[in-house]
């Protein structure tokens, strides 16, 4: 007899024998009846134990075996209005698989929530509470909703080297590494690779894949190694462009996983609001603007940081009824660093960057980028590039680039935002971080 799950249960017809198992999670005993609750990915189900049926041995084994134990039990379904999923089963036999120590590292029913630090040294435990499991099932329909989107949109998905000779940005957030005797970094970003296949003529590319920054941060925002969604298209006609085609991926997405994930998500407590097209457009200097008539003040130059978008977010949530916004514009002193970035013909001080807040934290960064040769080649001098580090990179802007850009985007944080996590690391398996290499 093959086993099956506790909802696929829910369909036999009552007195049909079965076969499922699952976790022990609670054992109780009135008496000389016990009630064994076991737990699978799909629910919990009861299963009934008579002392008298069978036998005080048996009985006793029964109610002994472990909390998190393994457990399998064939039986009989019985229909019941006493449980959660209307039914329970008569066990013909049960088999202990595998048997958990006493006491648990970790509770995995308790009321009370351990410390993150407990919570992620034992995070198999963790991810045994439905509620944690939860937000990944919910991770896993939002993938799948970005690919849906992808997929209707014409994108080629690409897989591009994490072992890289040069960072998309450089600077000391690259992790170094010793490739056969050569120094090669871990990368920050598929950024250079896509550009470099717009040449190649794929005209639309995309990819989810891990992305690594060697920041010390401490926040509930970052992360060491984290996943991104990046996407590249060609021939555009401004960021505006860019801007569109995102707004447009978020509102599917967000409607994928709100028609897909709509039970798992009010287990979660979750009201999901689908954004209208198009987002709100408000300047990097607008911004400072609108900061610095609440009372922002600024020591050196005004800079949009962590706190700022908080009250950006508010501000926009209070005045358009919306949780999400582009601030674009960005001045090139701030995006200083991403050399590939295009600037305004009218401004030169001012790029055609955005980014997009999600509930007052940046979502996305992104904006058309600089596909002449020697405008590009000006602005890595700019600021003290190696050309020679980025030759590659480089070459094909000299045989036939065509307008273009793209944006990086935080699928964590995407998720931390839609599910209103407290911290990202929540969302993530097995999070890396300055503070934690295992599990």
């Amino acid at each position: 007899m093959n086993r099956i799950h506790a909802k696929d249960a829910v369909e036999l017809e009552d007195g049909c024998k079965c076969k499922l198992g699952g976790w022990l999670q609670e054992t109780k005993k009135l008496g000389g009846i016990a009630f064994l609750k076991i737990r699978d990915r799909t629910g919990v189900f009861q299963v009934v134990l008579s002392e008298d049926e069978i036998g005080e041995e048996t009985f006793q084994e029964a109610i002994e075996i472990p909390r998190e134990s393994v457990v399998m039990i064939e039986g009989e379904k019985k229909a019941t209005d006493q449980t959660e999923l209307g039914f329970e089963i008569v066990p013909i036999s049960i088999k202990v698989e595998s048997e958990a120590e006493k006491p648990l590292p970790l509770g995995v029913v308790d009321k009370v929530d351990a410390e993150m630090g407990t919570r992620f040294d034992n995070r198999f435990l963790d991810l045994r509470k439905e509620e944690k499991r939860l937000i990944f099932e919910i991770r896993d329909i939002l993938l799948d909703g970005l690919r849906d989107f992808f997929n209707q949109e014409d994108f080629i998905e690409i897989n591009t080297p994490k072992i890289v000779a040069a960072g998309a940005e450089g600077g000391a957030t690259l992790f170094e590494l010793d490739y056969y005797g050569e120094e090669a970094y871990l990368a920050q970003s598929p950024q250079l690779y896509k550009q470099m296949l717009m040449a190649s003529g794929f005209e639309r590319v995309y990819e989810i894949a891990p992305a690594y920054r060697a920041e010390d941060f401490a926040t509930v925002r970052h992360t060491s190694e984290f996943l991104s969604l990046d996407f590249e298209m060609s021939f555009i006609e401004g960021s505006a462009d860019i801007m569109d085609m995102t707004s447009y991926m978020i509102k599917h997405t967000l409607s994928y996983v709100k028609e897909h994930g709509k039970k798992k998500l009010d287990r979660l407590g979750v009201e999901l609001e689908i954004p209208s097209h198009p987002f709100k457009k408000v300047p990097y200097r607008e911004c400072i603007a609108i900061l610095q008539e609440m009372g922002r003040e600024w020591e050196e130059e005004p800079e949009i940081g962590t706190e700022e978008e908080k009250v950006l977010g508010n501000y926009i949530k209070e005045e358009f009824g919306t949780d999400f916004f582009f601030i674009t514009e960005f001045p090139t002193r701030v995006k200083e660093g991403t050399f590939y970035a295009m600037r305004k013909e009218y401004d030169p001080s001012l790029t055609t960057y955005f980014d997009l807040e999600y509930k007052g934290q940046e979502l996305v960064s992104g904006g058309q980028r600089e596909h002449r040769y020697e405008i590009l080649v000006d602005q890595m001098e700019e600021i003290g590039i190696d050309l020679g580090d980025f030759s590659s990179y480089l070459e094909p802007f000299k045989y036939g680039m065509p307008t273009h850009g793209g944006i990086g985007l935080g699928v964590d944080r995407l998720l931390q935002q839609l599910l209103n996590l407290d911290n990202v690391r929540e969302g993530i398996l097995f999070p890396r971080d300055p503070r934690r290499l295992e599990p």
